[in-house]
This record gives C-alpha cells, sequence and structure tokens, in this order.
C-alpha cells in the first residue's frame, strides 16, 4: 500500500503579511508565526536569486517595450514612485515568463498527489507531465506516503510551515547502511544545484515541528468582522493544547529531496542531512535576533560645551 493518510490539512489563516495565525499550546489570542521558509531565508546566499530577477527584469521590459515609457515619468527617489517601480519590475518578471516555472511545478505537485493515492491522472493530462508523473513514480516506488501538506508549528523558534510529504522507508541510507522509519520528504520541480543547505534547513525545521489543527478554531478570513473578533478571542490552555499533536517517530538525521525538473522525465533522490540543516536553523535564529540588536551606532559628541547648559 502506497499511501496511508493523504488528508491535507486546511489552509491556515494568515495575517497581511502571509503568516499564518496560531493558537499558542499554552493558550491566548491567534499569534503570527513566522514562516519556515522566511525563518531560514537569511542564511541563503541570494547572488544567484539577484542575477536571475536582473535577467528576467530586462527580458520583460525588452518584450513590452511600453513599460518603459511609464518608467521614465517616475522617480526612484520618490517614496510613491518606487513602489510604482517595484511593482512595474515585478510585471516585467512576469511577461518574462519567470513566474511561469513556479506555476508548472504547483501543477505537477498536485498531479503527484494523483501517484501517490494510485489515482489514474485527470483526463487531458499533457504527455509531457505523464512522463514526468511516471519518472516520479519510479523513483519513490520504495516510499509509503504517511501524509501529505502538513502543517507544522516549531514553537522554539516561533515558525509555522506546511511540508511535503511524510514518507516511510527502509532500505539503504546514504552512507549504504539499513535504515528504515518515517522522513520528511519535499518536492522540487526545480534546479537543485544550489540551496542545498536552505533545503537541509527546511527540513530540518519541519521533522522538530508539532502538527497544528486549525480546524478546532474555524474562522473565514474573508469575512472580515468575524475574522478581527476571531483575532481577538482568547482560547483556555487546555483548549489549545489539544490542537497540537506530536510529529512521533520522524527522523531528525535525514531527509528527502525529490528532484522532478518539470518537463525533464527524470525524477532523482537526495538524502539532506538534517543536523546540518538544524545547526543552520539556529544560526538563522542568532541572526535574526541580532538583527533587532540597537546601540550599534551613537551620535556624536564633541568636547564643546553647550552654552545654554553652562
Amino acid at each position: 500500500m502506497r499511501i496511508v493518510d493523504l488528508t491535507p490539512t486546511p489552509t491556515v489563516p494568515r495575517d497581511g503579511w502571509d503568516r499564518p495565525l496560531v493558537i499558542p499550546k499554552q493558550g491566548g489570542k491567534p499569534v503570527p508565526l513566522t514562516r519556515t521558509t522566511t525563518f531560514i531565508d537569511c542564511i541563503e546566499d541570494k547572488t544567484a536569486l539577484s542575477d536571475w530577477h536582473k535577467r528576467m527584469t530586462l527580458v520583460g521590459a525588452a518584450k513590452r517595450p511600453s513599460m518603459l515609457d511609464v518608467v521614465r515619468q517616475l522617480d526612484p527617489e520618490q517614496p510613491d514612485d518606487k513602489r510604482k517601480l517595484n511593482a512595474l519590475a515585478e510585471q516585467a518578471i512576469d511577461i518574462a515568463g519567470a513566474n511561469t516555472k513556479r506555476e508548472k511545478g504547483t501543477h505537477l505537485h498536485t498531479l503527484s498527489e494523483y501517484v501517490d493515492r494510485g489515482d489514474p491522472l485527470p483526463a487531458g493530462t499533457a504527455v509531457r507531465d505523464q512522463l514526468d508523473m511516471a519518472a516520479y513514480l519510479g523513483a519513490t516506488v520504495e516510499f509509503d506516503v504517511k501524509a501529505v501538506e502538513r502543517f507544522v508549528v516549531v514553537p522554539e523558534l516561533g515558525t509555522g510551515g506546511t511540508f511535503d510529504r511524510l514518507l516511510e522507508y527502509a532500505g539503504p541510507g546514504p552512507d549504504g547502511e539499513h535504515v528504515e522509519g518515517n522522513f520528511i520528504g519535499d518536492l522540487k520541480t526545480g534546479s537543485v544545484r544550489y540551496g542545498a543547505l536552505k533545503m537541509a534547513s527546511q527540513l530540518a525545521v519541519y521533522s522538530r515541528g508539532e502538527f497544528y489543527d486549525y480546524t478546532r478554531f474555524p474562522v473565514d478570513p474573508a469575512d472580515k468582522k468575524a475574522f478581527a473578533a476571531w483575532k481577538k478571542r482568547p482560547v483556555s490552555a487546555d483548549e489549545a493544547a489539544q490542537a497540537y499533536t506530536p510529529l512521533r517517530e520522524v527522523s531528525q538525521k535525514w531527509g528527502i529531496i525529490i528532484n522532478l525538473p518539470a518537463g525533464s522525465a527524470d525524477c532523482t533522490l537526495y538524502w539532506v542531512d538534517l543536523e546540518i540543516g538544524w545547526a543552520a536553523a539556529r544560526l538563522a535564529r542568532d541572526i535574526r535576533a541580532m538583527r533587532s540588536t540597537t546601540g550599534a551606532m551613537l551620535p556624536w559628541v564633541t568636547g564643546l560645551t553647550d552654552p545654554k547648559a553652562a
């Protein structure tokens, strides 16, 4: 049997900064948590990503030169114009097709769930996607998928996030020795050439999380009045604790990356070292704390005496 439980946790309520809102385990009002990917983002070398964004912006502007007419009318030193320029840059990146890969990745994630359930792919699925899913099935045939898209909270870091897969596996480990148990898995549909440390850190954080069932505290974020009232309503500690379930018997040493580049018909598995990843996550915690430190720069004081003070 390939799948034990494929029931995903519904979308967690979020604030205006897309941070998940959860009831603390000790009770109280909903509090925002830092998204796991955002939390560990500070350890990543963004040089390649920054260069890619620059290239895509130029490509998008070249595809739609009329955008430059708007750009010439804006002052990059003015706050309102800065926001407009930022929006135009994002439009250019979208025009360049930069978001197409992300959308394709979301599509492949959806199709992979059909494969994990053992269901046929939807009618009309493109041949290229069928080949990708065949590769995915072949690479992951030794896994039993215990859960998909589950939200977890890590109180120690103040983070919350959703992992792709909880995989049961028994067989050769990274060093060829036998391993067995449950492992956090993540499906990547792009290149994994860069970002190994970030991926290891992301999975390490998930492996130390607790399942959080937000459905115990239902709310419709689209109903602004009800949502505002929900955010002010305290919950007792006993009731809050019932929403948390330990993530039992999950490896905190190794995680699994499933790399399926879109359109490649090629799926490759990688082990990621979660002990290295956890060390990086704790480093990210220290970096984020340091960023809030004050007093690193002070006004200059001269030796002259203020006449008024005299």
